[in-house]
């Protein structure tokens, strides 16, 4: 008889858990539904929002919103893809973090008619405090086009530090951009948090 012999392996990548229910002072954040698709393909076909996302094409439509958001509702993503909605349960964005490459990075984008009212940093502030209290020691990666400074102005009031630039293709745009890289360490975010 012949018997297979186990190695326990010394990385263990711990998980967050399902994608929660988070309700901020003027926003709900919730794991999406089907019903979304058509929210998300009128955020996203619009080329002022696409074009800040690298992975986003264009033209940009509601099967491309159902393509992405099956995978996100199956639970079987160990990411947090949370629907930023107003009170009335309207979609305006979504804010995530998602495990790529074995580190956890968070992104974020708002349908343009709601810009400048500080929903991102709301949104992604609770979704970071949420996720640092489940993963405590865990640093979050992020970034944006060097041309989005609205969303680099979110990072830096959230505690990001830069950390590299780069240059990555952008699918809406076609071409390669230059890429602004953010990190930041769970004690940047509990110190800039404090009252």
């Amino acid at each position: 008889m012949n018997a297979a012999v186990l190695q326990k392996s010394d990385s263990v990548v711990t998980m967050p858990g399902p994608c929660p229910v988070i309700i901020t002072e003027r926003l709900v954040l919730r794991p999406h539904k089907l019903s979304d698709a058509p929210a998300i393909a009128e955020s996203l076909g619009d080329f002022k929002v696409s074009r800040m996302l690298s992975k986003v094409p264009q033209p940009y439509d509601r099967q491309d919103a159902l393509d992405w958001i099956v995978p996100q509702t199956s639970g079987i993503l160990p990411d947090w893809a949370l629907a930023i909605t107003t009170g009335d349960d309207t979609h305006i964005g979504v804010v995530a973090i998602e495990l790529r490459r074995g580190e956890w990075h968070l992104g974020y984008w708002l349908n343009r008619f709601y810009w400048d009212r500080g929903y991102v940093t709301e949104a992604a502030g609770a979704a970071l405090e949420r996720f640092f209290r489940r993963m405590p020691n865990t640093a979050i990666r992020s970034g944006a086009f060097a041309d989005n400074l609205a969303s680099l102005n979110v990072q830096r009031k959230l505690g990001f530090r830069i950390t590299d630039a780069d240059q990555i293709f952008s699918m809406s745009r076609n071409r390669m951009v230059p890429h602004i890289e953010t990190a930041m360490l769970p004690e940047d975010f509990r110190r800039l948090r404090r009252p």
